[in-house]
């Protein structure tokens, strides 16, 4: 009888004695998680007692960690201890983050004359690991190619004011135009251009340890590789894929020849071992350096921008996804004058990266005359219609261009224009850091241009209307 009477009260019961009205709450909890928005909000409308269950505060709360990941909802969680955030429904949250048109910067580059502080550099590593800043590398002044490593805990939350530490020295060698990946508790650097000029295709190990005694350590170690590893290069682009992969693709090989392969490492468990293989598959990203390489969910991976072999500055997307069991590109083509200010999207030495609501944060960079560029854009690969055969795609639709670009208005503090700057977000992906790169200086009669290397630092935060 119990169990009888457990199961009626988990129904939704209607007179009309239509079937979907019998099925219980929490398999109907379960079909929802399953449907589109649009689908979710329509059968609220049914009825009162679905309307319901469709704004309930769990129901968002899933939907919110099934659309944008669980580390999101952990992180703005910890945000709604505040009493004011505690009150806002997940559903309220949810459509505040997929309205986003703006984003608030926040200056944390006054250092205290007694703290040290990293030099100004640009075509660095900036990374958010164990709850830590991590910036490695880079060219700075005077042709210069920095060795050091600095760290900055930050913790769970955002922080306004960050104090670096100088944690080590000389390993690995100086470069800059690496890449440096997160997986799992770890990072992953490959490549980069040292002092001489020589192309490198070394795999590092990093990994930070914050001990009460010690304070924070970081430590790293080459990785030992088989046989097969990727060509020399700098200036390339990766990111982490699945949680444990990490892919590159592109770059400045030996000779300053611009390459177009793709290449996947995939780790021991231990992250003492690791195996590379080349993605051979047809079309691919033609042949570039300075762009970005961003993964939004799983393996599906954008590429966007950079300088092609004939040193144009380009503006076309690709997308690296699963299909059929294998990693194969889909290129998606579009008008610039379909967007509104679509023609200052070309760009190279700007920042990509995956932020809350799982859409591509692209920040800065340079167009083709070297102009820097202090504008920020939301590119949401979700609202392209789901392709698995095609090798490119034709996206002739001016609303859908519209819901897939969006330029953000920023307030606050007003950061200099700037490329090859790195930028990386905290767990929520509300909090984009950014710190150095190229910037316009004054010209000096003995120099063929006025760039100049910055040490600017500061803070990206996505404003939701709350």
């Amino acid at each position: 009888m119990a169990d009888s009477s457990t199961k009626t009260s988990t129904r939704i019961v209607s007179s009309n004695g239509s079937p979907i009205t019998n099925i219980a709450q929490d398999h109907l909890f379960t079909i929802l998680l399953l449907l589109p928005i649009d689908s979710i909000i329509s059968f609220g409308m049914t009825c009162k007692k679905f309307r319901a269950l469709a704004s309930s505060d769990n129901l968002w709360e899933s939907i919110f960690r099934r659309d944008w990941g669980p580390n999101s909802v952990d992180a703005l969680k910890s945000s709604k201890s505040n009493h004011f955030f505690h009150q806002i429904p997940w559903m309220r949250l949810y459509k505040q983050v997929s309205q986003m048109d703006s984003v608030s910067c926040h200056n944390l580059s006054d250092p205290d004359a007694e703290m040290e502080y990293p030099n100004p550099r640009a075509s660095h590593s900036l990374n958010f690991v164990s709850d830590c800043l991590v910036l490695f590398g880079g060219g700075c002044e005077g042709g210069r190619h920095l060795d050091d490593t600095w760290v900055a805990y930050v913790g769970n939350g955002c922080q306004r004011m960050l104090k670096w530490q100088k944690v080590n020295s000389g390993i690995p060698s100086g470069r800059f135009g690496h890449s440096c990946v997160v997986i799992g508790e770890f990072l992953i650097l490959f490549g980069g251009i040292d002092d001489h000029g020589s192309r490198l295709n070394e795999t590092w190990v990093g990994q930070v340890v914050c001990r009460e005694t010690l304070g924070i350590t970081l430590s790293w170690n080459l990785l030992e590789l088989g046989s097969i590893a990727p060509p020399h290069r700098g200036a390339h682009a990766a990111c982490c894929i699945d949680g444990q992969k990490m892919v590159i693709h592109g770059g400045i090989g030996l000779h300053g020849l611009r390459l177009g392969d793709t290449w996947v490492l995939e780790l021991s468990e231990n992250f003492r071992y690791g195996t590379w293989y080349e993605i051979l598959a047809h079309p691919s990203p033609p042949a570039r350096s300075g762009h970005t390489l961003t993964c939004t969910g799983g393996s599906r991976t954008v590429l966007f921008g950079g300088r092609g072999s004939s040193y144009e500055v380009l503006n076309d997307i690709w997308l690296l996804d699963t299909y059929g069991g294998h990693l194969k590109w889909v290129q998606f083509l579009y008008e610039l004058r379909d967007i509104p200010k679509g023609v200052s999207l070309p760009r190279v030495g700007h920042s990509a990266t995956c932020v809350l609501g799982g859409r591509v944060l692209i920040y800065g960079g340079e167009d083709s005359l070297r102009h820097r560029k202090d504008d920020f854009w939301l590119l949401d690969m979700s609202v392209v219609p789901c392709v698995r055969l095609e090798p490119a795609v034709v996206l002739n639709s001016k609303p859908l261009l519209e819901k897939m670009w969006r330029e953000l208005k920023p307030k606050g503090y007003k950061p200099k224009s700037r490329s090859f700057h790195r930028a990386c977000v905290e767990h929520s992906g509300r909090y984009l850091y950014v710190f150095g790169g190229m910037v316009d200086g004054l010209l000096q009669p003995a120099e063929p241009s006025g760039l100049r290397f910055d040490g600017e630092f500061f803070m990206v935060e996505l404003v939701l209307q709350l």
